[in-house]
């Protein structure tokens, strides 16, 4: 008799499905990196183009978190690279890379409202397939 719940003998649907949701959240952090790089390069590029609102606490100079979300969307795209190529590295790495942008993009608010809440709607979508992908299927 065979034993049908082991990895080589994963139902192919299942298989795909756990494909399609890797592929998914690796594509969405890939964009959720250019965003960031794209938002960086535009706040170190030219600081008028962002609206600065009252001061906060977490107070930094917008070319400083430009070169921040920079950073974040090099190493995001990097980090779904890896995924693309199903490393298991790249799993946890997305994890933090996205929680850690939720965070930057929170404090960044006030600067530029509507990108920071796209970015955070997406990292969330990223942290959740990523999380719930069984890597067994």
């Amino acid at each position: 008799m065979t034993d049908t719940s082991s990895p080589s003998h994963a139902h192919p649907v299942r298989s795909g499905i756990a494909t399609g949701t890797n592929f998914a959240a690796a594509a969405l952090l890939f964009i959720v990196g250019i965003i960031s790089l794209l938002q960086g390069i535009s706040a170190v590029a030219n600081d008028d183009l962002f609206v600065v609102g009252v001061n906060y606490v977490y107070e930094f100079d917008v070319t400083t978190w430009g070169w921040i979300h920079i950073a974040l969307g090099v190493v995001g795209l990097a980090i779904a690279i890896g995924m693309m190529m199903a490393a298991t590295w790249a799993r946890i790495a997305a994890i933090l890379i996205a929680a850690l942008s939720i965070i930057a993009n929170f404090l960044w608010l006030p600067h530029y409202p509507l990108w920071s809440i796209l970015i955070i709607a997406l990292d969330v979508i990223v942290i959740w397939a990523v999380a719930t992908w069984d890597a067994e299927d």
